[in-house]
């Protein structure tokens, strides 16, 4: 797994924007619309009947790519919600770091 973030995480930190990433909601959608087309095709294949190793190189292929998507939000998440709890005060910044050690864990368990 990249220590970097996805090209499509945020790069600079915007106090009062909303979610981290909403700089890049854009990006996030459209690649999350291309998710929903392989997964699509991914059905198409198993309707037809296709070769059970290309589907698996397919699902693969979905997996990693959701996987960077997880990845890049987690990214923004730390770098907007979590920087701006740390403004607040040692409660604020406790909590968003828990819901973010909580979110890493679900990611590394699934």
């Amino acid at each position: 797994m990249s220590t970097t973030a996805p090209a499509y995480a945020s790069e600079s930190h915007e106090a009062g924007a909303g979610h981290g990433y909403i700089s890049d909601k854009t990006q996030y959608r459209n690649r999350l619309r291309r998710l929903e087309g392989q997964v699509r095709g991914i059905d198409r294949m198993v309707d037809e009947d296709r070769y059970c190793i290309d589907i698996l190189t397919q699902i693969s292929a979905v997996t990693k790519a959701l996987e960077n998507v997880a990845l890049g939000l987690l990214h923004d998440h730390l770098r907007h919600c979590v920087l701006d709890a740390a403004g607040t005060g040692v409660s604020g910044a406790e909590e968003k770091i828990t819901e973010a050690t909580d979110a890493i864990a679900r990611l590394v368990r699934s």
